[in-house]
């Protein structure tokens, strides 16, 4: 597994799209930190946190569409299949590797603990669920694009079903603002985005980190399963 993970980590970073990836995100970031907290002398970081998970719906499609599509394409996917390895093996170290990616972006954001520190008092709490909640969502649109990366030979495919998942789960919570009753009671359980505004007002669930860990548990299951009816 830790074969596979470092393999495709490093593969990011072979050619210049893992640089503009984590350039593009440090530029946008950076951007909205500076518009949000600097300017208005704010220590507060759950609006450039919301405004980043919107940044990642269009750029971790970007990121998982490669994972499999390309492994089919080159027709490298037969040496996945026939290496001495589980399907959950080969499922995991591909979901790692792109959340190692994810996990370098987010260190690009560690300047701006520095910059809190020096200039005001940092509210901890909100700081650390803030962290906890773009990762913890994040792993989510990670199994899922890695999912539909796993059903088709092309990349671009994966790439435009994964944007209209999630675009269909943002529309889930846009629906669940404007329901009431029973329907807006169940369209917020369904939505990420509430969990995810729950965890950055510094308001820890044990029940939505459930809800994380198992849709990314679920979608994993779902990649692990096509893989195993292509390897026979």
């Amino acid at each position: 597994m830790m074969s596979i993970c470092k393999h495709d980590f490093q593969g990011f970073f072979r050619s210049p799209i893992g640089y503009v990836y984590l350039g593009v995100f440090a530029a946008i970031a950076n951007l909205v930190f500076f518009a949000s907290c600097v300017l208005s002398s704010s220590s507060d970081l759950s609006s450039p946190f919301s405004f980043l998970l919107t940044v990642l719906l269009f750029l971790t499609p970007i990121l998982t569409m490669r994972l499999f599509s390309e492994e089919y394409r080159q027709g490298t996917d037969r040496l996945l299949f026939t290496a001495p390895v589980a399907i959950w093996e080969i499922v995991l170290g591909k979901f790692l590797a792109a959340l190692g990616v994810i996990l370098c972006c987010l260190l690009l954001t560690i300047p701006w603990l520095i910059v809190l520190i020096i200039a005001g008092t940092p509210a901890w709490a909100s700081i650390f669920g803030c962290y906890i909640a773009i990762f913890c969502a994040t792993m989510v649109f990670l199994s899922i694009g890695l999912f539909l990366s796993s059903v088709t030979e092309s990349q671009l495919i994966a790439a435009v079903l994964s944007f209209a998942l999630f675009l269909g789960l943002y529309l889930i919570d846009t629906l669940s603002s404007a329901a009431t009753g029973v329907l807006a009671t169940v369209l917020d359980w369904f939505s990420v985005f509430t969990r995810y505004d729950t965890f950055m007002s510094a308001q820890f669930s044990f029940s939505n980190l459930i809800y994380f860990l198992s849709l990314t548990a679920l979608f994993l299951f779902f990649t692990a399963r096509v893989l195993e009816r292509r390897r026979h």
